[in-house]
C-alpha cells in the first residue's frame, strides 16, 4: 500500500521525545524509507546512538529536517512549539505539509501563520494518547488548516499505518473538544495523588482505597505521574477553555465538601441527583456501559487486602466531577469520538457510580455521615483547589513543582502499576471497541 511514496517521500520530526520516536517508529516499521529526526543540537550525538540499528536517520537540527523532508511534525511541548517554529519555519522546503502534535492547537497553528512560509501546506494532528498506549482504533485528529485536497491525502496515507480513528475538526474545535475530554480528567486523577501525597498515604494499603473503581483510580493516577508533567500542563495553561473548567471543578469538590460537613442531605442529594440525571438520565437501556465490572477490575490491583475488609468511599472526585459538567452544561457523551483512554475510563467510574443505585446510595451516606473519611475529603478540597490556583495563573514553574513532587512520592511504585495499568487499560478497550 502506497509504495511508491514510501520509497520516496520524506518524513521528518522535530522533537524526539516520547511522541516524537513513537512517530518515528510507528512509521519506519510500516515501511516509510525515509523517516528523520532531530532534537536540540547538543542531544545530536545521543540521538544517534538511541536510533542507532533502526532505519531512522537522525539530523542534527531542524535546519536539516525543514531544508529535506516533505512532511515535517513539530513534536514539541506546547510553550515551546512557537519559538521552535519561528527558529526553523522560515526553512521549510516548498510545497512541504507541516504538522504538529502538541494539545493545545490554537498557538501552534498561529505560529505556523506567522513564520511558514506561504508556499507550505499546514496540517497538524493530535494522536489522543500517550506513546505507550497502542494507537490502533484510538483516536487520531487531523486538521486542514491550510492545504490542497492532495496534501490532506497523502497525510492520511502517511498516517493510515497508526490504524487510528481520524477525526476530522477545526483547531477551534479541537481545543474546546480537548478542553472538555482532558482538562478535567488530568486534574481530577493530579488532586488524587496530590492527597494522598499530602497525607503520606499509598491508597493501596487502606481499606477504603481497595477493589472495583478504586483500581481504576489508584492505577490511572500513578500512570499519570509517571509522565512528563509537560504533557499536561500545556494543555491545561495554554488553554483557555480549560483554565475555565479546571476551576469549576475546584469550585464543585469545595460546594460540595462544604454540604457533607454540614450534613445537609437533602441540598446535597439533590444537587447530586439533578447533576446524574443531566449527564446520565438520556442513556438508553441499551447503552453498553464503558466499564468493566467489580469482579475484573479487582483483578488490576496494587493492594493485598481482603475484599471483605474494604470501606466505602466517598467518591468526592467523581461526584464533583458530574457536579461540574452539569454546572458547565456539558455532555462528556458528545466527544466520545474524540475520547482518549484515560477520558474513556474516567467517564466509565462516573457512569459506574451514577447507574448503580445501591452503590451511589452507599456514597451518598459515606459522604454525609462516614466522619472517618473527612480528612481525605478535607485534603482533596485543598489540592483541587491548589491545581486550580497554578492553572489560574499560568504558573509552568508552579505545575511543574507540585506535578514532580508528587511523582517523587510515588516513584517507587510506577513500574508495578503501569504494567497493571496498561493491562487494564487493553481490557476496558477491548469492552468498549466489542
Amino acid at each position: 500500500m502506497y509504495e511508491q511514496e514510501k520509497e520516496t517521500v520524506q518524513l521528518g520530526i522535530i522533537g524526539a521525545g516520547g511522541m516524537g520516536r513513537f512517530y518515528a517508529h510507528t512509521f519506519s516499521k510500516a515501511g516509510w524509507k525515509n523517516v528523520y529526526v532531530c532534537d536540540l543540537p547538543e542531544k545530536y550525538e545521543s540521538l544517534k546512538r538511541d536510533f542507532e540499528g533502526t532505519n531512522i536517520h537522525v539530523l542534527p537540527d531542524g535546519y536539516h529536517i525543514s531544508r529535506r523532508c516533505d512532511w515535517i511534525m513539530y513534536a514539541v511541548e506546547a510553550e515551546y512549539v512557537e519559538g521552535v517554529v519561528k527558529k526553523y519555519g522560515a526553512a521549510t522546503k516548498i510545497g512541504a505539509i507541516v504538522s504538529g502534535q502538541t494539545s493545545v492547537k490554537k498557538p501552534e497553528v498561529e505560529a505556523m501563520e506567522k513564520y511558514l512560509p506561504e508556499d507550505v501546506h499546514i496540517i497538524p494532528c493530535h494522536s489522543m494518547h500517550g506513546p505507550g498506549v497502542d494507537p490502533k482504533g484510538q483516536p487520531l485528529i487531523v486538521i486542514k488548516h491550510r492545504a490542497t485536497d492532495e496534501k490532506l491525502e497523502l497525510t492520511l496515507k502517511i498516517l493510515s499505518c497508526f490504524e487510528s480513528k481520524i477525526a476530522h475538526l477545526t483547531a477551534e474545535e479541537h481545543d474546546r473538544i480537548t478542553a472538555d475530554t482532558q482538562a478535567v480528567t488530568h486534574a481530577a486523577f493530579l488532586t488524587m495523588g496530590s492527597a494522598w501525597k499530602a497525607n503520606a498515604q499509598f491508597p493501596w494499603l487502606l481499606p477504603r482505597f481497595v477493589g472495583g473503581i478504586e483500581n481504576v483510580k489508584v492505577n490511572v493516577a500513578l500512570r499519570i505521574y509517571s509522565n512528563k508533567w509537560h504533557v499536561y500542563a500545556g494543555l491545561a495553561i495554554m488553554n483557555p477553555i480549560a483554565k475555565v473548567q479546571i476551576t469549576q471543578y475546584a469550585r464543585s469538590v469545595s460546594d460540595l465538601f462544604k454540604l457533607m460537613i454540614q450534613e445537609r442531605e437533602d441540598e446535597f442529594r439533590a444537587r447530586v441527583k439533578q447533576a446524574g440525571d443531566f449527564v446520565f438520565g438520556g442513556l438508553q437501556k441499551d447503552h453498553v456501559p464503558i466499564l468493566l465490572d467489580d469482579a475484573i477490575l479487582d483483578e488490576f490491583s496494587l493492594s493485598k487486602i481482603p475484599k471483605e475488609q474494604r470501606q466505602p468511599n466517598s467518591h468526592l472526585s467523581l461526584l464533583a466531577m458530574v457536579d461540574c459538567w452539569h454546572t458547565l452544561r456539558l455532555n462528556p457523551y458528545e466527544h466520545m469520538v474524540c475520547q482518549t483512554p484515560l477520558f474513556r475510563i474516567w467517564m466509565g467510574i462516573t457512569e459506574y457510580l451514577f447507574r448503580n443505585p445501591e452503590m451511589l446510595e452507599s456514597t451518598i451516606q459515606t459522604a454525609l455521615y462516614t466522619k472517618e473519611n473527612r480528612p481525605d475529603d478535607m485534603e482533596f478540597v485543598t489540592c483541587a483547589r491548589g491545581w486550580a490556583e497554578s492553572v489560574s495563573l499560568g504558573s509552568m514553574e508552579g505545575y511543574q513543582k507540585r506535578f514532580e513532587e508528587t511523582a517523587d512520592f510515588f516513584r517507587n511504585e510506577f513500574a508495578e502499576s503501569t504494567a497493571i495499568g496498561s493491562k487494564m487499560l487493553a481490557r476496558i478497550s477491548k469492552n468498549v471497541n466489542q
